[in-house]
């Protein structure tokens, strides 16, 4: 959350020539509202069952760059999609750079009720190893504008 998967998503569909999807904006694209209103109604399990739907659709297009969203990755068949369909690429951003990256802009429905930086710690403790597990790549984000994460992608691919 916060490492600015769709910023340097679009950018590397930019330079690589192809289409860019962000697996949120799919999400609200086929229910018609957003996604705060769906853990509202049907909570974070109805959620992540139309995000699987979405990243097993999406990661069997051919050509595209595909921004999931940061809990995506918490569900065995994502990972597996994901690991086998495509170059999978982790961007690493710290816990204090998340706090910083979402004080403002969308709403978050994960940090809705509670401390922050409590919850991203915690999230932090279980999803980062299992992004590790299924990068092709991992690159820090840290202190770093979109245009440079996305160069040092492209470079490394």
């Amino acid at each position: 959350m916060g490492a600015g998967k769709s910023a340097v998503g679009r950018q590397l569909a930019k330079a690589l020539h192809m289409s860019f999807f962000d697996s949120d904006d799919e999400i609200e694209l086929r229910t018609g509202v957003d996604i705060p209103f769906i853990f509202d109604k049907e909570g974070e399990a109805g959620f992540r069952k139309r995000e699987a739907r979405v990243i097993d659709d999406l990661s069997a297009k051919e050509g595209i760059v595909l921004a999931t969203g940061g809990g995506a990755i918490l569900d065995a068949r994502n990972r597996s999609h994901l690991g086998a369909r495509g170059f999978v690429v982790y961007l690493y951003t710290s816990v204090d750079q998340q706090v910083r990256r979402t004080l403002k802009g969308r709403q978050r429905p994960m940090l809705a009720n509670g401390d922050s930086r409590e919850i991203l710690e915690r999230l932090m403790s279980v999803r980062d190893p299992l992004y590790r597990e299924i990068a092709d790549l991992v690159v820090e984000t840290d202190g770093r504008k979109v245009k440079a994460v996305a160069e040092e992608i492209l470079e490394k691919m």
